[in-house]
């Protein structure tokens, strides 16, 4: 609070870093972001059941897209464009590489094996933000840490079809998008202290819009061919654009590692839609091995 800035009692008295209703609204923006990531998630999904030859890296472009149309139209209008650049320090590009990428390795594991699997893959990232936080932030992990770590990485094991090489590629796939995915959060947690959510998400957009551009001159391109295509990736679009600034928010407002605890109900919530909508059920051993990635997942944050 602003008067209380001044009084020396309230400046020797130790404090966390955030107030407690800032962590509390934190989880609230953190949930909303689960649910519209889990859409997003089904969408993709269900975009290449409509349109088989549309590539996925299209998906991820449109996505980004309207996420970068959505945040600098109205900036243009109000006069703001140039304040989304804040103060370009590195870790907000670096934000964007990781973040940009991670989306791309992201869609194209949804494309091979479903919206459900992958996205509890890529929910390693909570656990990747946990094995990197000393290095990246400085935090300390206890050995409770650590062990649940492992418990954690011994779900992702259980995850993966060596006997299946298309399974694994696409498993291996959204394993690295969730370790970039980790990375681009901790870049959140140090840029975020100096720039707003727009201006990190804006670093985002712009470094996927360039990013696709170098794809699609390599690879080439390829439209939707349905009119269901298009109103599905306007889906995609919305709730992924929905979800990156709620996700965003939360980082910017409550510690990093209670934040990605609660991104869990994201793949369970994308499991949902995996079965009630794709009727895609996992096997006794893939359920087993999504059972301890949430269960050491959301642990993780308690144990430190």
């Amino acid at each position: 609070m602003p008067a209380d800035t001044n009084q020396p009692q309230a400046i020797q008295t130790p404090k966390p870093i955030l107030p407690l209703p800032n962590s509390r609204l934190g989880l609230i923006y953190m949930l909303i972001a689960c649910v519209l990531f889990s859409v997003m998630n089904a969408g993709a999904y269900a975009i290449g059941l409509f349109d088989t030859g549309l590539p996925p890296s299209m998906i991820s472009f449109i996505r980004i897209l309207a996420n970068f149309l959505i945040l600098t139209i109205p900036a243009q209008i109000g006069g703001r464009l140039l304040g989304l650049f804040g103060d370009a320090r590195p870790s907000l590009w670096l934000r964007g590489l990781f973040g940009s990428t991670a989306l791309m390795l992201s869609f194209a594991a949804i494309a091979r094996i479903g919206p459900g699997e992958s996205a509890f893959l890529t929910a390693s990232s909570g656990v990747f933000v946990m094995l990197l936080g000393p290095l990246v932030l400085g935090q300390k992990n206890s050995l409770l840490v650590w062990l649940a770590i492992i418990g954690s990485f011994s779900g992702v094991s259980l995850l993966f079809d060596f006997e299946n090489s298309h399974n694994l590629f696409g498993q291996a796939m959204a394993l690295l998008a969730g370790l970039l995915s980790a990375l681009a959060y901790l870049m959140v947690a140090r840029a975020g202290r100096s720039n707003t959510p727009q201006t990190v998400i804006f670093y985002f957009c712009l470094v996927g819009v360039a990013l696709h551009s170098i794809y699609f001159a390599r690879f080439g391109y390829r439209l939707p061919g349905s009119v269901e295509s298009w109103g599905l990736l306007l889906l995609v679009g919305v709730s992924g654009s929905g979800a990156q600034h709620y996700m965003t928010r939360a980082y910017q407002a409550a510690p990093a590692a209670l934040v990605s605890s609660i991104g869990y109900l994201a793949p369970v919530l994308s499991l949902a839609w995996s079965v009630l909508l794709f009727e895609q059920i996992p096997g006794q051993t893939a359920l087993i091995g999504t059972a301890l990635i949430l269960v050491f997942g959301v642990m993780l944050p308690f144990l430190r």
